[in-house]
C-alpha cells in the first residue's frame, strides 16, 4: 500500500516543496491550507499530474480546539483512499516574527507559542493514533536555535522547545517504532517573515557571504531533504536535529 504523508502549512513555500518531492518520491500527500484555498487546488491539482492522490484540508493551527474534529477529517480522507493510517506528520506550518527582545510584545509571544508549540504539541497528540507503528514525525525548525541573530530571539525561542519536544516525542514513541526527528532549515528564499530574503538584495548577498556554499537557500534544498528523512531507509535516524543551512555561520 502506498504510505500517506500529511504535512502543514503545504500550499506555498517549504511546506509546498515538500509535498511536491514527497509525491516524487511516491507519496500520497494530504496537506493543510489556512486561506489561500485556490493555490491549494492548484498544489493538488500538481501533484495528480505526478499519479498521486492529494487533499488539502483546511486547518488554523492556532486553533487547538479544532484538532480533533480536523484529525476526523484526516481519518475521513483516508477511509476515501482506502486507507486508514498516515506513515508521517510533519509540523512545519508556521509565521516568523522579527522584533528585539524589547519590542517583543505579550500578545506576539502568545500566538508564536499558539502556532508553534502548543498547535504541534496538541495536533501531534490528536493525530497519533492514525500515525501508523513503524511510522515517522518530521517536525520543523530553524537554524536560529543554533546562531543568534537579533530580533529573532521569540521565533527562536519557540523552536527550541520543538526540538525538545522531538526528543521527548522519539522517546515515548519508540516502543511503536515511530522515528522522530527535526529538520532546522537556514535563510530560504520564500515569502517567509515578508519575503525579505528572497526579495531584499541587500540582504540575500549578505547571508550568502555568510555561508559556506556561498548563497542562500532555495526551497527545493528543504524539500529534498524532508523526502530523504522520511524515507522508509532512513528510519533508524530518530532523535536527531539535521540542519539544512549549506553551513551557515559555521
Amino acid at each position: 500500500m502506498t504510505n500517506i504523508a500529511l504535512i502543514t502549512g503545504g500550499s506555498r513555500g517549504l511546506g509546498r516543496s515538500m509535498a511536491q518531492h514527497l509525491a516524487r518520491s511516491g507519496m500520497d500527500v494530504i496537506f493543510t491550507y489556512q486561506s489561500r484555498s485556490e493555490e491549494a487546488q492548484a498544489l493538488v491539482r500538481e501533484l495528480e499530474g505526478l499519479g498521486r492522490r492529494a487533499a488539502a484540508l483546511p486547518l488554523d493551527v492556532s486553533d487547538a480546539a479544532s484538532f480533533r474534529a480536523f484529525a476526523e477529517q484526516v481519518r475521513a480522507q483516508l477511509t476515501t483512499w482506502g486507507a486508514d493510517h498516515l506513515y508521517a506528520l510533519v509540523n512545519n506550518a508556521g509565521i516568523g516574527l522579527h522584533a528585539s527582545v524589547e519590542q517583543t510584545t505579550a500578545e506576539d509571544l502568545d500566538l508564536l507559542y499558539a502556532i508553534h508549540v502548543k498547535g504541534p504539541f496538541l495536533l501531534t497528540q490528536a493525530l497519533l493514533p492514525l500515525v501508523q507503528d513503524g511510522g515517522r514525525i518530521l517536525n520543523i525548525s530553524t537554524g536560529l536555535t543554533r546562531f543568534a541573530l537579533p530580533g529573532y530571539a521569540a521565533y527562536a525561542t519557540m523552536k527550541g522547545a520543538v526540538e525538545t519536544l522531538t526528543k521527548y516525542l522519539a522517546a515515548e514513541l519508540g516502543g511503536r517504532r515511530i522515528s522522530v526527528n527535526v529538520l532546522a532549515p537556514g535563510a530560504i528564499e520564500t515569502d517567509f517573515g515578508g519575503g525579505a530574503v528572497r526579495d531584499n538584495e541587500h540582504i540575500n548577498r549578505m547571508i550568502a557571504g555568510q555561508t559556506a556554499l556561498g548563497r542562500v537557500g532555495l526551497p527545493d534544498d528543504i524539500g529534498a531533504v524532508a523526502a530523504a528523512l522520511l524515507a522508509p531507509e532512513t528510519a533508524w535516524i530518530n532523535a536527531q536535529r539535521i540542519e539544512a543551512s549549506g553551513g551557515q555561520h559555521l
